[in-house]
């Protein structure tokens, strides 16, 4: 069957009512009776639309608040009964049931609910009973019932009836009946994982993940594989959230660095001006300043060749001399909170850059989680929520840290976190001055480091490497005294790293011989 007989009767339940009257009244200039609940129906009839209740057909009022209204044969079974099966037609006639050719419902809104931070009850009463069990009716019988779970799909409707006769034509309602149960496959998922949030159960034993289309992307990490964004519903300020003011659309690896960058400037909260700057998911320059230009510019010094092309993160509202600075080389995509008008104008003039702004920044010691597919499987763990502060550290050298390295060696340790492991990370005065990422062997992250750190300096004909007098933060412990040496020979005074190995004593020894003061602190942040 390409097409389901003419839409006769179609039942209206929304609580988005975007685009509604128009709708109905279109089904209604084409001969469809409209049957409806509750505050649907009212805001038809308001409309001067002549509306049956669903209550005239059950035979029953709507009861309970509200939360029994369309359980019932005679709306159940006008979704389910098989149009031209003989004995489907004949119990439906035995029992008063008439066919319902088209469902249109949207749920309560249960995930906005949540996302405002709303009570345990409130979230409670807007988890949709009747709405789920409609739409998934209508979807199985989509041979004969068009099912709509959304206003964007009110046009293509009427358009199909339009040119059938009054029909749909079935690949439309099989496009229907997909998305309807991607739709309320996803609203179970957001309920099962509120309800273990709320109890407390960080790995249930059942787990579901769903997601809506935010946009498609031209190609995933390389241009022979598919990709697009779908956006979760997470309140967390970040690329799903953002508005992206101007440039061309984002791509895969775009919206990973960018989220990457924003997630580390937010690692470094809002009290002063920061900047990262991000290439391939690892920080090429990170600072703080007593401005956004000033850490800007500090960033960039760490590696201003790597910057070429980046992601630029700040952590407040981007001013017109940040603007003006972050413009003067080639940089794919800028987000921050906010830019000022002027910002933005400098920021127009360059066509092939982003500009995105989040309103916000995510809270670094929020929980949440990561999700990665395995073949057969997801690997699910908790975000990397740990924060250190200066009450978490513990001196094991001879030589305590001074006031200026303790903090140069907390701002090294947090960018450390979002630097891919094996992570080296010297900074100096708010800085960073020398990044090693992703090595198989530590040793090697403190030479790479070192290595573009004595590069940067070069450049900028500083007389020695920019790691003389900084500080460095080690991801995980040192398992021998040669990563450690290595950071020393590179010019590092003091050092910060979880410690944990079976030679920590061997490396603290090292390290009083080298007159290094060293603190561990006790949490690892491998990330690969």
């Amino acid at each position: 069957m390409t097409s389901a007989p003419r839409i006769r009767r179609a039942l209206l339940s929304v609580s988005d009512k975007t685009g509604l009257i128009a709708f109905a009244r279109a089904l209604a200039e084409m001969g469809v009776e409209l049957i409806s609940t509750g505050g649907t129906a009212a805001a038809l009839r308001a409309e001067g639309l002549a509306v049956k209740d669903v209550s005239e057909i059950t035979g029953f009022p709507e009861m309970l608040d509200g939360r029994v209204k369309t359980l019932h044969p005679r709306i159940h079974g006008g979704l389910l009964a098989v149009r031209g099966d003989a004995r489907h037609e004949a119990q439906a006639a035995e029992h008063g049931i008439a066919p319902i050719d088209l469902l249109v419902v949207n749920l309560y809104p249960f995930e906005a609910t949540v996302a405002q931070g709303a009570v345990y009850d409130d979230c409670i009463e807007n988890i949709d009973i009747g709405g789920p069990a409609l739409i998934r009716g209508a979807a199985k019988n989509h041979a004969g019932v068009a099912v709509v779970v959304e206003p964007a799909d009110y046009d293509g409707i009427l358009e199909a009836m339009r040119a059938n006769n009054g029909a749909t034509p079935l690949a439309l309602r099989k496009r229907l009946a997909a998305k309807a149960y991607a739709r309320t496959a996803a609203y179970d998922a957001a309920i099962s994982n509120w309800f273990a949030a709320t109890l407390g159960e960080e790995m249930p034993e059942w787990r579901t993940f769903g997601g809506r289309l935010k946009f498609p992307l031209r190609y995933g990490e390389n241009p022979h594989q598919r990709a697009a964004f779908y956006a979760s519903g997470d309140a967390r300020p970040g690329v799903a959230s953002a508005v992206q003011h101007q440039g061309k659309e984002l791509s895969y690896n775009n919206l990973n660095d960018t989220d990457a960058a924003l997630e580390l400037v937010a690692e470094l909260g809002p009290a002063k001006p920061a900047v990262a700057i991000i290439k391939h998911a690892n920080p090429c320059g990170v600072a703080t300043g007593a401005s956004l230009k000033d850490a800007y510019l500090k960033a960039l010094r760490c590696d201003s060749v790597s910057a070429f092309g980046g992601i630029v993160a700040l952590n407040g509202t981007i001013d017109v001399a940040a603007a003006e600075e972050i413009t003067k080389i080639f940089t794919e995509v800028v987000i921050a909170p906010d830019a000022t008008p002027e910002a933005k104008s400098i920021f127009a003039a360059k066509k092939n850059l982003r500009l995105l702004t989040t309103g916000g920044l995510p809270d670094p010691r929020a929980p949440g989680v990561i999700v990665r597919s395995l073949a057969g499987g997801l690997l699910v763990q908790s975000r990397d929520d740990g924060v250190i502060t200066a009450a978490n550290l513990k001196v094991v050298t001879k030589r305590q840290p001074t006031e200026a390295e303790l903090a140069d060696l907390i701002f090294a340790f947090r960018v450390a976190k979002h630097v891919k492991s094996n992570a080296i990370v010297y900074a100096k005065d708010g800085a960073t001055v020398g990044i090693g990422a992703g090595q198989m062997s530590r040793v090697d992250s403190a030479r790479i480091a070192a290595l573009k750190a004595a590069d940067a300096a070069a450049a900028m004909g500083a007389k020695e490497p920019l790691t003389c007098g900084s500080v460095v933060a080690s991801d995980a412990f040192f398992p021998f005294a040669d990563g450690l040496l290595a950071t020393a020979e590179a010019g590092a005074t003091a050092v910060i790293q979880p410690g944990g190995s079976m030679r920590d004593d061997e490396v603290i020894a090292a390290a009083d011989a080298k007159g290094l003061a060293m603190v561990f602190t006790g949490m690892r942040h491998f990330r690969h």
